[in-house]
């Protein structure tokens, strides 16, 4: 029998079996993972739509709309390591039900914000019970996809950043439309709406998650051997399990690079999540807050189709660190177009430029951290580069809002994001990143 990749020495018949499982686990995971992160992506971005009509109703300005984005982010970075080592120590389907039913409670309860220190308040604690769910699933992913199919199997759950974005942003627009209703405002409602269904998901997810695939009922023997030999191809067996062994052999300094690169990425994607539909609310002049949200999902409906084709092709060649630097320049120069062209409708295409891709590299960043890690420390080490993205985050809104409150522009905030993702593309630039085999 002739074989399909000499590198792998992989025969016809061995190449089919390994597509047959992938696609099988893929089709039995991907779509509730999906439909998760939508909840959970949802639940991010839903004040950027809210803040349409709530900061005027709060009293809240730029720099304090800002502040109480940052609490979220704080409350998220301070619990995520320690939660990414939860899921390890009690499994992905009870940790990653516990945080989704958990949020979604603490999400929902926003809508009794009654001011900047309440709102501030939290959302800090939202982001305490969210704490860990975009690692745990990026953690979740590596026990179930080989390397080879990781970039596709990502963007396949990243695209939910800009479906949501999309979807999200008609749908805010529609809800904020019922102010007023029984008593309670628009932006009251789309706490409500948007956060009570990630209750209903986290219930789902306890019955429907496996946590491995040695456990998993709906795989055959012959199946799981396959996959197997698909996961530990190219890896060191783990020698020892536990926290305390986590950090060893962690290879510190491309972890510590990862984590700047990911900081710089991740600063610049919450800014836009965030500032968007105020700076099209800017560009749009006069259209009614549902115009404004229609005209703000068009750049994350872009960011679909770009985050799929570029990843299928980081898969196809088995490149990782070009395929990231590259949609972060990209991203770069929309946010200088966005801040500094004169023409609103150059403007308007620098946003999509900037949610192109912002979305694309971090689609393709996800895939770096597992074939710089070890099992056995892949768990903290997701962490600590998650994290450290996640302090971006919560950096972004507030020096977003203090420049906006300076200048009264978006234009200083658009160049420091832009600043940044350049920092982080050379930064990127100068760490080893292993190729993989190219896929299928």
């Amino acid at each position: 029998m002739s074989t399909v990749d000499t590198s792998l020495n992989v025969t016809q018949v061995e190449w089919q079996k390994r597509q047959a499982v992938t696609s099988k686990v893929a089709k039995r995971l991907l779509g509730l993972l999906f439909i998760l992160f939508c909840a959970s992506y949802l639940d991010r971005i839903n004040i950027s739509f809210a803040a349409l009509s709530m900061n005027h109703e709060l009293g809240l300005s730029a720099t304090a709309f800002g502040l109480a984005n940052t609490a979220f982010y704080v409350g998220y970075v301070i619990f995520e390591i320690p939660s990414n080592l939860m899921l390890e120590r009690f499994g992905a389907r009870r940790w990653i039900a516990r945080i989704m039913i958990t949020w979604g409670i603490a999400s929902t309860c926003t809508l009794f914000a009654v001011g900047p220190n309440s709102l501030s308040f939290i959302r800090f604690i939202v982001g305490i019970t969210e704490a860990g769910f975009l690692p745990g699933v990026l953690l979740y992913m590596t026990y179930w996809f080989p390397a080879e199919f990781r970039a596709r199997a990502n963007s396949l759950l990243m695209i939910a950043m800009p479906a949501t974005t999309a979807v999200g942003a008609i749908t805010s627009g529609l809800i904020l439309q019922l102010d007023g209703t029984f008593g309670l405002a628009g932006w009251q409602w789309l706490f409500l709406l948007e956060g009570t269904p990630t209750i209903v998901l986290g219930i789902v997810a306890w019955f429907f998650l496996t946590d491995r695939p040695e456990t998993a009922k709906w795989l055959t023997d012959d199946e799981k051997s396959t996959l197997a030999v698909m996961l530990n191809e190219g890896k060191k067996p783990a020698v020892s399990s536990g926290w305390r062994s986590a950090g060893e052999g962690m290879p510190w300094k491309r972890v510590i690079a990862l984590s700047f690169s990911y900081f710089c990425l991740v600063l610049t994607l919450n800014a836009l999540a965030t500032w968007t539909p105020q700076i099209v609310k800017v560009l749009r002049g006069g259209d009614t807050l549902f115009h404004i949200s229609l005209w703000s999902a068009i750049p994350s409906a872009c960011a679909i189709f770009v985050m799929l084709m570029w990843s299928r092709r980081s898969d196809r060649v088995g490149e990782r660190k070009v395929h990231t630097i590259i949609p972060m320049l990209v991203a770069a120069i929309g946010c200088l177009m966005t801040g500094y062209a004169g023409d609103p409708q150059l403007r308007m295409l620098g946003v999509i430029l900037a949610t192109c891709g912002g979305q694309t590299a971090i689609t393709i960043f996800w895939t770096s951290p597992a074939g710089v890690l070890e099992p056995r420390n892949r768990a903290l080490g997701i962490g600590i580069i998650s994290s450290s993205g996640l302090a971006g985050s919560a950096i972004s809104p507030l020096v977003f809002g203090v420049l906006r409150d300076l200048t009264h522009s978006f234009a200083s905030g658009l160049a420091f994001t832009a600043t940044m993702l350049m920092v982080g593309s050379i930064i990127m630039l100068s760490t080893r990143i292993p190729r993989t085999q190219p896929g299928y």
